[in-house]
């Protein structure tokens, strides 16, 4: 007995080690080993391996001649901050990370089992796609992991974490989850590598500049980009801890030293009053959350909204704001989608959402239209209309047209609507609103550029006055900008046990 468990300790450490001179390749290319990559995810001696000693039944190509233990991927279990994850990790020392059918079987085990046990799964991504050698039976191993994925879909959270190639059918799990992690000069994702692509339209391009981490920054496929495997890890912990462990519980709470009550005097500075005037709603939510700690999803792709997890006396909140540093805040094709996907994957994981208006619209012109602004726009008007968790809206400044609407509004299922004092809830602007009543009255004025600013100035007293959607019962208070964290946070508290009513349906049919 004593030599037959020398025997299994000694098999589990080489297995561990892996070949050295794959391991100096791997270190060469700048990444960590598969096991180092665990240690840094989950909390210190908590994984468990499942499989470990698993090797493929393929054979042909020489592959009946190589046959090690774990068949180039690495399943199991481990803890976050205590809370259990399951994950698994490509090894890339072995054939790449392929994926072949002993491979794939292991990953859909461990995929079964976090929708089992209701925990979040990570993937940690570093493989060459489908394995060449095993023919079709590596496809199927994909398409097992995709429907998993789509079962999977809102009820667990799904995190992939990009740590080196991952091309062709392979892209889609990540694309399926609801979060995607990269680190520049490491990873990449796309269909069709380089030289596909440079067959087929004779493009030269590099494996980063065809989808590295920064382009798919840009276009909205990766949420998160870091420059190290550490830091990319290190947050996807912080990640975690915001998030419930599936869809039947909620987000942990934590203990929280920042005040409830702490009064937000710096927003009376931060937000100009003139509508026209820019700034940064980085600020404003910084001032708002606690410790000013908030981690923002997809911060280069459609910039002119604002989409990020924070936590409002211990709660985890999700956040949708317009940026005026961007276009004035306006909304657009991209900038509807990135907020539409965030307000589903909120209502799926039961985070409240806290919506900070300050919209002139949507943006106009011919570019937008061609391109289904109205379809992508009814993306994130859908989004908003069958979130069931608790929705608290506050108008920053302009909140004009149907902009205004889509941003959660009191008439679209807000459960609670708050104010500025600078508030400007219109159809449009003055200017506009002024052009288009007055029209025949400023052409006929002996000075229409003084008639305009009249009708204007009547325009805003009438109905753009700050108090007239409150007066309505459009706007539940108008509030003093101070007082806006007290406030969520009271909000909140009240709202917690909120309960959605549900006609049952196979499932909705939003644009898609």
């Amino acid at each position: 007995m004593h030599t037959r468990v020398k025997e299994l300790q000694l098999l589990r450490e080489e297995t561990r080690a892996g070949d050295g001179r794959a391991t100096e390749a791997q270190r060469k290319r700048g990444k960590l080993t598969v096991y180092e990559r665990l240690d840094l995810l989950l909390d210190k001696g908590s994984f468990v391996e499942v499989e470990g000693l698993r090797r493929h039944r393929a054979s042909g190509f020489g592959m009946q001649r190589r046959k090690p233990p774990g068949d180039g991927v690495v399943t199991g279990w481990g803890t976050i901050d205590g809370r259990k994850v399951f994950v698994y990790a490509h090894d890339f020392r072995i054939f790449g990370g392929s994926l072949g059918e002993a491979h794939a079987q292991k990953i859909h085990k461990i995929m079964d089992m976090a929708e089992a046990c209701g925990a979040p799964l990570i993937s940690l991504n570093d493989g060459a796609g489908a394995r060449i050698q095993e023919g079709v039976t590596a496809l199927a191993g994909y398409g097992g992991i995709f429907r998993r994925n789509v079962r999977a879909s809102g009820v667990i959270p799904q995190i992939s974490v990009m740590l080196g190639p991952c091309a062709g059918g392979a892209a889609y799990s990540p694309a399926l989850t609801d979060f995607v992690f990269m680190v520049r000069d490491l990873s990449q994702m796309f269909i069709t590598g380089p030289d596909v692509v440079q067959a087929v339209t004779a493009e030269k391009v590099t494996h980063n500049e065809l989808g590295g981490a920064d382009v798919h920054a840009n276009n909205g496929v990766a949420t998160f980009v870091y420059d190290d495997e550490a830091t990319c890890l290190h947050d996807v912990r912080y990640l975690v801890s915001m998030l419930p462990s599936n869809n039947q519980s909620q987000p942990p709470a934590v203990q929280c030293s920042d005040p409830a009550d702490r009064t937000n005097e710096p927003l009376l500075d931060i937000v100009p009053a003139e509508p026209g005037q820019s700034y940064d709603m980085h600020d404003v939510i910084e001032e708002i959350v606690d410790d000013g700690e908030f981690l923002e999803l997809h911060d280069r792709w459609a910039p002119n909204v604002v989409t990020a997890l924070a936590r409002l006396h211990g709660t985890t909140v999700g956040i949708v704001a317009n940026q005026p540093r961007h276009f004035a805040g306006v909304l657009d094709i991209k900038s509807s989608e990135k907020a539409a996907r965030f307000v589903q994957t909120c209502d799926a994981f039961n985070i409240p959402i806290v919506t900070l208006v300050d919209v002139p619209g949507f943006l106009p012109g011919t570019d937008q239209e061609h391109n289904g602004i109205i379809r992508h726009g009814a993306k994130l008007l859908y989004a908003y209309c069958n979130a069931t968790v608790p929705r608290i809206q506050v108008i920053l400044r302009k909140a004009y047209g149907g902009a205004y609407i889509v941003m959660d509004s009191r008439s679209i299922g807000s459960d609670l609507s708050f104010a500025w004092p600078t508030n400007e809830i219109a159809v449009m602007g003055a200017d506009g609103a002024a052009n288009v009543i007055f029209r025949r009255e400023i052409a006929a004025s002996d000075d229409p550029e003084a008639t305009r600013a009249q009708k204007m100035n009547e325009y805003k007293e009438m109905l753009m006055h700050p108090y007239y959607a409150a007066e309505n019962g459009l706007v539940d208070d108008v509030i003093d900008p101070a007082e806006t964290r007290h406030i969520l946070v009271g909000a909140l508290e009240t709202l917690r046990n909120k309960r959605g009513s549900f006609t049952y349906a196979k499932h909705g049919n939003p644009p898609v």
